[in-house]
């Protein structure tokens, strides 16, 4: 069986900001305390 390995994402300053405006947005429509995760996704 193939192995997937899911390290964390390195995202630079920019990138991490979007993420942060996308969860605020997601907050705004919810109510709800929405996180996001960044991943990478790497076959072995």
């Amino acid at each position: 069986m193939e192995q997937k390995e899911f390290p964390v994402a390195h995202l630079n300053e920019h990138q991490l900001q979007t993420l942060q405006q996308i969860e605020d947005s997601l907050r705004a429509e919810t109510g709800e305390e929405i996180v996001l995760i960044a991943y990478e996704h790497k076959d072995n």
